[in-house]
């Protein structure tokens, strides 16, 4: 791998020294530094485990004021590849970005375990499971397949269960089994005699002393020979029950749980890294709180209609619920498993991911793309992958690369580590476009959810019409979808066959915590400095069209004809899109804030309006525009205007046949307020009651 210190030291504006065996031979230096309370980066991945213990053993070392050793890969990154030599600006990025302080703490929640397991499945697959970690936990088996199992222990090892499974709900330490116990034989109160297994004349009876209803012929002689225990009783009635554990462990041939994110404490196989999971989880546990909410920003529901469900259709571990009646959404936040999707696709910016913040994200996106600039790199791709398996497919390709089996990661493309790939979206993408980066690729593999994947790709879609809009040539965004090393290869050899335009003066704002904010700023910064605008502002398209899907921004439709200026979706607009006006009956836009969520549609009461998914370029974009304007009614007897005359032709026409509203009553709903009340009190056929 090719290094020049010289080179690094330049761009990091500090003064580096290149050891090629600090691991071994060179090791002192690595100690010199640990006690002079440097904060410390290693440029290797491989040997993280001996500084860390070197660092331990370090005399002189002051417990509490070394720092934390940050490690950085730039092997597999970059050094390895055929194109090495060119790496040296995405090497001098990667360092920065190392140097940048951890994300700050932020709220944790809490599983408490007390080691209780509950094992579902056939009885010798759960016996044997439960045998290997009865040491350590406390095993509950629940059996299935009533009777039919030919297998089982006679020593009664374990409480067991069997009956109906009705739900398993919960998370580690907090999980609840409800099921039906209807079979004939109690457990409780059976002694593993085999007498009623060697009794039944059809088999019904398997190994786990249950009976299997299908195949009973009603002969009892089972209750016969089960008369000293009386555990077997065919008139009792099903009993509901429920129970608590920890864990659970479930063998089942359908999953109890099937979703793409299970659970914390569920798991589905009984691999040896799944029972050594099972094992460990006993005690208290903290996670990071990784998703913050507002309210008041939230455009699920208004006024007992519902209008956005993103966030509740994309989450693939079922921790996102509507509550109707609160006019919002509810976040699980022990289901929560950290994937960010949700505030990827929300609008509004509600729902925000937690740790790292955006705008911790931001500050390193920003380093790693202006220390590349700095070193003289150009065309900077950013690809963004998981810590897991994203993580290990770049460090495969590396490899690959070294044994000359495979390009490698090209010298302009920055892998950046992310929790999850679906935690980053529009907002986010769009400012590191405008900060330089001439494109943004996302590497999925089989880890992502199905919903993710087309979440992302809808986003990329918005972001793609916008660039492509504003005169930005080539594709900007691209998803990678690879299965192994070497389709990862030819995917990233894929996107440098294509030039990217981008803005010629680099942006320098911070990604704010607000997502809406986030947008306006990279939108502003890429209208500003837009290829289609070259010669002039007034070269640019005034609007342009987004895809349906996902879109963030839009005007309305408003049918004019049927509209009656009753200003119900004003009241229901979450984002103060929608305004009237208190000098005359007019419904305005303000199109930077609409969301496109649909509750005005949802909340019309004439079926008036339809989304129109769109960015409008001009100034008029931060600035009420009329959607319709009506003329006022005027009162019959004073002239005053009081309503709308489309309005209050509706009511006049929908009231003329009532039995209440015939003559004078009629006329009245013509009238203000003021003349109502007047007119009532002057008739000489009204009836008034007098308080004496």
């Amino acid at each position: 791998m090719p290094l020049n210190a010289q080179a690094l030291s330049a761009a990091l504006d500090e003064s580096l020294t290149l050891h090629s065996t600090l691991c071994r031979r060179e090791a002192g230096a690595f100690q010199r530094a640990i006690k002079a309370g440097d904060d410390v980066v290693v440029a290797c991945g491989q040997e993280q485990r001996l500084f860390t213990e070197l660092a331990a053993e370090t005399e002189g070392a002051k417990a509490g004021v070394v720092s934390p050793i940050r490690f950085v890969n730039l092997r597999e990154t970059g050094g390895w590849s055929k194109d090495a030599s060119q790496a040296m600006p995405k090497l001098a990025a990667l360092l920065a970005a190392a140097h940048l302080p951890e994300p700050e703490p932020v709220a944790t929640v809490t599983y408490k375990s007390q080691g209780r397991l509950l094992i579902v499945g056939a009885l010798d697959a759960a016996t044997q499971a439960a045998d290997v970690l009865s040491d350590t936990l406390s095993v509950t088996i629940f059996s299935t397949s009533a009777g039919q199992q030919q297998a089982g222990g006679q020593e009664r090892k374990y409480p067991h269960l069997t009956g109906k499974i009705e739900q398993l709900s919960g998370w580690l330490g907090a999980f609840e089994l409800q099921w039906q116990r209807s079979n004939p034989i109690d457990l409780d109160l059976c002694t593993r005699c085999n007498a009623c297994v060697a009794a039944c004349p059809e088999q019904a009876i398997g190994l786990d002393f249950q009976v299997n209803m299908d195949q009973c012929q009603s002969h009892r002689a089972c209750v016969k020979v089960c008369d000293v225990a009386g555990a077997i009783d065919f008139s009792r009635e099903p009993q509901s029950l429920s129970e608590q554990f920890d864990m659970v462990l479930d063998l089942s041939a359908q999953p109890l749980i099937d979703w793409h994110a299970a659970p914390q404490g569920y798991f589905k196989d009984a691999s040896i890294a799944s029972l050594i999971k099972l094992r460990d989880m006993v005690g208290e546990f903290d996670k990071p709180k990784f998703f913050a909410y507002k309210q008041k920003l939230c455009a699920h529901a208004r006024n007992d209609s519902i209008g956005c469900n993103a966030c509740i259709d994309i989450c693939s571990a079922k921790a996102i619920s509507s509550e109707k009646k609160r006019q919002q959404i509810k976040v699980n936040p022990h289901l929560c498993v950290g994937c960010g999707a949700c505030t990827t696709v929300c609008p509004t910016g509600a729902l925000t991911y937690g740790y790292p913040r955006a705008n911790e994200q931001g500050v390193k996106l920003k380093t790693l793309l202006s220390t590349y600039a700095t070193a003289g790199g150009k065309d900077a791709v950013l690809l963004l992958h998981s810590q897991g398996k994203g993580q290990s497919l770049v460090e495969q390709l590396g490899r690959a690369a070294q044994l000359r089996k495979a390009h490698g990661v090209p010298h302009n493309v920055i892998p950046v580590a992310l929790w999850h790939t679906a935690s980053i979206g529009l907002d986010v993408w769009l400012s590191a476009i405008a900060m330089g980066a001439a494109q943004i690729a996302v590497l999925t593999s089989d880890e992502e959810a199905p919903d993710y994947l087309i979440g992302l790709q809808q986003q990329m879609d918005v972001g793609q019409a916008v660039l492509r809009g504003l005169g930005y040539a080539g594709t900007h965004l691209a998803l990678i979808k690879a299965r192994d090393a070497a389709s990862l290869d030819t995917a990233l050899q894929a996107l440098g066959q294509t030039r990217q335009s981008v803005p010629a003066t680099p942006a320098r704002f911070a990604i704010a915590a607000e997502k809406r904010s986030t947008l306006d700023l990279a939108l502003d910064h890429l209208i500003t400095h837009a290829p289609a605008a070259k010669t002039s502002p007034s070269t640019l398209p005034q609007s342009i069209a987004l895809p349906a899907a996902g879109a963030p921004f839009g005007t309305l439709q408003v049918n004019k004809d049927t509209c009656t200026l009753c200003l119900s979706c004003v009241s229901a607009c979450p984002a103060s899109a929608l305004q009237d006006n208190a000098e005359r009956p007019q419904l305005r836009i303000i199109e930077k804030n609409c969301v496109q969520c649909g509750l005005c549609v949802t909340t019309c009461p004439e079926n008036a309006i339809t989304l129109q998914p769109r960015l409008l370029l001009t100034t008029a974009r931060r600035e009420p525009q009329v959607l319709n304007e009506v003329p006022p009614y005027q009162c019959m007897r004073c002239k005053k205007p009081f309503g709308t005359l489309k309005a209050i032709e509706a009511m006049l026409g929908k009231l003329a046949g009532h039995a209440m509203f015939q003559g004078e009553a009629l006329n009245r709903l013509k009238m203000c307020g003021d003349c109502r009340v007047i007119d009532i009190y002057s008739a000489d056929n009204e009836s008034k009651i007098n308080n004496l």
